[in-house]
């Protein structure tokens, strides 16, 4: 069995770190929406099934990794808020299909907007810390890269493109700033994700 070195170690967390960031800027931005985090993902499951997949609870609880319940649950209170609504297929009477109203397109464009937005900002972050978590290991390290090199890069995953920037611009996401009616006044600002 390989073991791993402590830059193996390292890589894991700063990788874990990364996604960890985004992932507090989603939770903030859907909670300010006034949505679960479900609630978004699987808006964003319906809008992007591919074409020739039917949107029905089982591929969205199967696109989400969750449970059959779990995913008639969410999809009882995004329809109970307008959401989302059932509609029985033209061809097969017994099927339902999921489908989002115009007011769950709208929530869900303009927090899916946010989202690009942010990964956009923390893509250089989040790649170089998966490929320090790919070299690790493998014995493929950078030639010629110091301790001090090294430590310097750690920093600048956390601290350059999409660090200390977008950490600030997480931490200004108001309660109010993405609450349905305010959604389209706060178009431009791409902290309001």
């Amino acid at each position: 069995m390989k073991k791993l070195t402590l830059t193996d170690y390292q890589a894991l967390a700063e990788f874990r770190y990364q996604i960890r960031r985004f992932l507090h800027f989603s939770e903030n931005a859907v909670k300010s929406a006034g949505l679960e985090r479900g609630q978004y993902q699987l808006m964003l499951a319906i809008k992007g099934m591919p074409a020739d997949v039917r949107p029905r609870v089982r591929e969205l609880a199967d696109q989400m990794q969750i449970r059959h319940h779990s995913a008639v649950e969410l999809i009882n209170r995004l329809e109970a808020g307008g959401y989302v609504r059932r509609k029985r297929a033209n061809d097969d009477r017994r099927e339902v299909l999921l489908t989002l109203t115009p007011k769950g397109e709208r929530i869900l464009a303009e927090l899916a907007l946010h989202h690009h937005d942010e990964l956009r900002t923390a893509a250089p972050a989040l790649v170089a810390a998966l490929r320090r978590l790919m070299q690790s290991g493998d014995g493929a390290k950078k030639p010629h890269a110091s301790p001090e090199e090294k430590s310097r890069e750690a920093i600048a995953g956390r601290n350059g493109s999409g660090g200390t920037e977008s950490h600030e611009r997480n931490a200004q996401v108001s309660q109010s700033s993405l609450r349905p009616s305010a959604l389209h006044a706060k178009k431009k600002n791409p902290i309001s994700a």
